[in-house]
């Protein structure tokens, strides 16, 4: 697998942590937890998709770009990246927000919504539920044009096979990590939901032949329709860096924690979030990483992993939301 043919700038120096959770895995008595901090991925707060952006940034540099374009939620943590993105390489950033649970964005909002106004964001706009995403951008865009200037558009997540490649990545770092650590690890854990994270762990686990099964917890959609998105995504990505193509089958994108939908709290999120704080010092975050914990836990207590196994679990980070939703993941007994 030869990333080193694809530009790429870098916002992390060296690799990010792998950490034994010695007080989770003491609490829940079962396989041994382990952690990967992407939360300590470099730009402003860390997270997932720096990895994605540090290819999609470099394309766009190469393309004369001067302006980025994207979509995402409300308190969405790629838009966040992609704004610090564009700061720290002296571009413009234009956002279009999807309300996917309607009245959910507010300018006034803390976390990240917070931080789109300290980055200078060019222009936020709304739009609603099913929006045409690639509509809406090229909206954006043809202000951009009209004004003299070149927009680069960064779909959702940044998941798209060149944004996946910052996760192929990811899956040589943790198999160096694997052997310099000593620790082969049977499971690998992380939340699915825009597919970049899962599709580029994929397809670079299977280009290095490394054996290593993933679990997803998908935080948005029905099972059925995740994985498929997750395969088609990563086998694009594969074609991309030429390598197999992974089967159908090694895709698993479990749907039992989305709860009542995207972004909205359960108490098996709470419950995560405040345990990984607690008894990690780890903080989460309650759309992505607060629900794979929450999927994680779960399975442990289901049995699904044997003791003495080694489940990896992959912080796509996220906590600079965490003040938004501040009501949801009080103790109630504090407040008594």
């Amino acid at each position: 697998m030869n990333l080193a043919r694809f530009p790429r700038r870098r916002y992390t120096p060296g690799f990010t942590p792998i950490e034994f959770l010695p007080h989770l895995t003491a609490l829940l008595g079962g396989p041994e937890i382990w952690i990967k901090r992407d939360d300590l991925l470099g730009l402003a707060g860390g997270g997932n998709k720096t990895r994605k952006l540090e290819f999609l940034v470099a394309d766009a540099l190469a393309k004369g770009a001067d302006t980025l374009v994207t979509v995402g939620a409300p308190q969405s943590n790629h838009c966040r990246l992609t704004l610090a993105a564009a700061a720290k390489e002296g571009l413009a950033c234009r956002l279009v927000i999807e309300e996917r649970v309607p009245g959910t964005y507010s300018p006034d909002a803390l976390g990240n919504n917070l931080l789109f106004d300290l980055m200078g964001a060019q222009s936020i706009r709304t739009v609603p539920l099913g929006a045409d995403f690639a509509a809406e951008m090229a909206i954006e865009a043809d202000v951009v044009r009209a004004a003299g200037g070149v927009p680069y558009l960064i779909a959702g997540g940044g998941s798209t096979p060149l944004g996946a490649l910052g996760y192929a990545a990811c899956a040589q770092e943790i198999m160096a990590q694997s052997f310099d650590l000593g620790v082969a690890f049977d499971h690998l854990v992380v939340a699915s939901g825009s597919a970049g994270t899962h599709s580029g762990l994929l397809a670079g686990l299977t280009a290095l032949n490394a054996g290593l099964p993933i679990t997803g917890i998908n935080v948005r959609r029905p099972r059925a329709e995740q994985e498929t998105n997750v395969h088609k995504l990563a086998e694009t990505t594969a074609q991309l860096l030429g390598t197999p193509v992974p089967a159908r089958e090694t895709v698993v994108a479990l749907d039992d924690w989305v709860g009542p939908g995207y972004s909205l709290p359960t108490p098996e999120m709470v419950e995560a979030v405040r345990l990984l704080a607690s008894r990690e010092g780890v903080l989460l975050d309650p759309v992505y990483s607060g629900k794979a914990m929450a999927g994680l836990i779960g399975l442990v207590r289901r049995g699904h992993f044997k003791t003495g196994e080694r489940v990896l679990f992959l912080h796509t980070g996220g906590s600079p939301s965490l003040h938004a939703y501040a009501r949801d993941l009080r103790d109630p007994a504090l407040n008594a």
